[in-house]
């Protein structure tokens, strides 16, 4: 089993309705992304996912989520965006864009200190 992973970030604010605390107000952060994938055999040229495409599918999906209110975006306005929820959404999101393998996890850090990992 071979896992590629790429690493990619975005800047946005959000707020946390009901937290309870200093996340509720309105904040931003460099939210760093992680994304892994897992294939099983390597290509003809010996190559497990391209760096390069699996960059340019999580670009596409992260776009939308830079220099935003996360709370003003589909689903943030019914969810909360919480690293959980956006984990949860980029990869829902990047499965309809990948083929050939699978997403083994998705990585949200909204701190050098904090990250989520989500799992399918």
């Amino acid at each position: 089993m071979y896992q590629v992973s790429v690493r990619q970030h975005f800047d946005a604010a959000h707020y946390l309705r009901g937290y309870g605390g200093k996340c509720e107000a309105l904040h931003g952060h460099r939210f760093e992304v992680v994304v892994s994938v897992e294939a099983r055999k390597l290509n003809e040229i010996g190559i497990a996912f391209d760096f390069v495409e699996l960059k340019k599918y999580i670009g596409e999906v992260l776009k939308r989520f830079d220099h935003v209110c996360l709370n003003d975006i589909k689903p943030f306005g019914k969810i909360n965006p919480s690293s959980e929820n956006i984990a949860a959404t980029i990869y829902k999101e990047l499965k309809k864009r990948l083929s050939g393998v699978v997403i083994s996890q998705v990585e949200v850090w909204e701190s050098p200190e904090s990250r989520v990992t989500y799992t399918p």
